[in-house]
């Protein structure tokens, strides 16, 4: 059987497609900026051992990277109505994305705190930095400049995570595509279109991060 590729049936969809390709980078970029600083903040209560809330987010971590996230998902949107916490779709999806990203940032995040070397914590003691200050001073930038490769994969993996959100309906990428192909049955064009579409974003992020990178080591550059 000779199956006819049809390059003006996507051109055609190209309205739609840029519809779900706006609103797939809205909930990424709000994800990744509100994941990072989860991150940010879990680790540091975990590697300062702040009391009760560290086993929060012990308790936090452990259950998130556990659990399917689009049980997660169903868990916010159709589940937290039920105690009068209802969300709108974008919100919900984007909730459910921060929880998801949060966790992991949380240990990507820590694992670079525990790479900053020994001596730069006791440096700080001798000049008298209390934990909170050596953090913020020392401990962060230093942790973060490590873990920007894994909260990197964090960040890609939020990207196309960002496809689940349309089990609840959110009119991204892939609720489009699967839109269209309830329509007109042309199901290997739409997911060669979004597929091409979801590479690209992929790529834009690691040149993005890469060069962020690229900015944070520069100092440590002889």
């Amino acid at each position: 059987m000779q199956y006819n590729f049809d390059f003006d049936y996507i051109w055609s969809s190209a309205p739609a497609l840029l519809d779900g390709f706006i609103l797939t980078v809205q909930v990424t970029a709000i994800s990744i900026v509100l994941t990072v600083i989860v991150g940010v903040i879990g680790a540091v209560i975990r590697v300062l051992a702040v009391p009760v809330l560290s086993h929060l987010v012990i308790a936090y971590v452990s259950l998130v990277r556990n659990t399917p996230l689009l049980a997660q998902i169903f868990f916010i949107f159709y589940g937290l109505p039920s105690i009068g916490l209802g969300l709108s779709i974008f919100n919900s999806g984007v909730l459910a994305l921060v929880i998801w990203g949060g966790a992991y940032n949380v240990e990507n995040v820590r694992g670079g705190f525990l790479a900053v070397p020994k001596g730069l914590r006791e440096a700080g003691a001798s000049l008298g930095l209390r934990p909170l200050p050596y953090m913020w001073l020392i401990a962060i930038p230093l942790g973060i400049r490590v873990s920007l490769p894994a909260v990197l994969n964090t960040s890609v993996s939020v990207l196309k995570n960002s496809a689940y959100l349309q089990a609840i309906g959110l009119a991204e990428l892939t609720f489009v595509a699967m839109e269209r192909i309830a329509m007109d049955f042309r199901t290997l064009e739409m997911f060669a279109a979004i597929g091409l579409i979801y590479l690209g974003l992929v790529l834009t992020l690691s040149i993005l991060v890469r060069r962020i990178e690229h900015v944070m080591h520069r100092p440590f550059r002889g």
